[in-house]
């Protein structure tokens, strides 16, 4: 076991830093939710729309990877998503069993519309934060992340690895295993 900050027999839930994470992300989630509801959407649904529209994933394998989502999740978010006109799904003339995925016309005009969504919810979050409080913030959770990735891998958060600069309404969805929003 490594030595650090925190003590087995004093550390408490509501005072952890797994806890300040998890209720941040959660707050962050339920605010981004209540913006894209008028679009149709959840923050969960987001990122694909995004990834898409970015040109970063155009099948069902590469999203599950960038998002780190088991394909059973990424399949019923897919289906919610083409389900709701945002999205569809092709064969491959060159392969009949890969599945192209592209956004709609809806899907397009509600990728358009995230940037600016994303970038009012985070500064609404942000509110009472210098650029230098933005500046640390991010550099500390980038080190907390990088703590968590084995150097022998590319495992750990496939957006976070390919993040967008600060300011980019491209940040994280939330795992579909957390709960359906």
């Amino acid at each position: 076991m490594t030595d650090g900050p925190y003590k087995a027999d004093e550390i408490r839930l509501d005072t952890s830093l797994g806890y300040y994470l998890s209720k941040a992300r959660n707050v962050l989630v339920e605010r981004t939710d209540r913006a894209v509801k008028p679009l149709g959407l959840t923050a969960q649904q987001i990122g694909v729309i995004l990834l898409l529209a970015a040109g970063r994933a155009n099948t069902p394998f590469e999203l599950s990877r960038v998002m780190s989502y088991d394909s059973g999740s990424m399949t019923r978010l897919l289906d919610r998503l083409e389900k709701k006109g945002f999205l569809q799904r092709t064969r491959s003339d060159a392969d009949r069993r890969m599945v192209k995925l592209e956004l709609t016309p809806q899907g397009h005009e509600a990728a358009q519309q995230l940037p600016g969504i994303g970038a009012a919810v985070l500064n609404q979050q942000l509110r009472g934060f210098s650029d230098a409080d933005l500046a640390t913030l991010i550099e500390l959770l980038s080190r907390f992340i990088a703590n968590g990735i084995d150097p022998g891998t590319s495992a750990g958060c496939g957006l976070c690895a390919e993040a967008e600069p600060p300011g980019d309404a491209t940040a994280d969805d939330s795992s579909p295993e957390k709960g359906e929003h």
